[in-house]
């Protein structure tokens, strides 16, 4: 019995569109990472980028469980002395939504090229519409 292993001609790549409204932050990124790194299929092999791509719609509707609301801050630094920028959900949640989920899914991801691929495959919408309607997006109730 040979162990199996996947290639670019046995990967079969879906679509799935997924509502945020009214999710949690951590609980919904940790299931779309799962579906973009591909550990949800059986012939799953961690060297292949073996996912799905990953529509995400109402984004500015994602909650956060507790005073995290208020006290949450997202950090980067502009590269110069003294550069370090700080910005609050509630700011960020008004201003760039789709930036929230990510960050959070980015974090989850691998860490190498492997990871950035997959992560291109996923699409953040702040709205209730998508321009993805033709590749017929399977609908993921979570």
């Amino acid at each position: 019995m040979k162990t199996f292993s996947a290639n670019n001609k046995t990967i079969v790549k879906k679509w799935y569109c997924i509502d945020a409204t009214n999710k949690i932050l951590g609980r919904l990124s940790t299931i779309i990472s799962t579906y973009l790194i591909g550990k949800h299929k059986i012939e799953y092999t961690p060297h292949v980028d073996t996912g799905d791509y990953i529509i995400i719609i109402n984004a500015s509707k994602i909650i956060l469980t507790g005073n995290k609301k208020n006290k949450k801050f997202y950090y980067h630094h502009t590269g110069y002395i003294g550069g370090i920028k700080k910005i609050s959900f509630k700011s960020l949640i008004i201003n760039k939504p789709n930036r929230i989920i990510e960050h959070s899914v980015k974090g989850m991801m691998p860490k190498n090229s492997l990871g950035k691929e997959m992560f291109k495959k996923l699409k953040i919408y702040s709205g209730n519409k998508h321009n993805h309607y033709s590749n017929n997006p399977i609908f993921l109730n979570i």
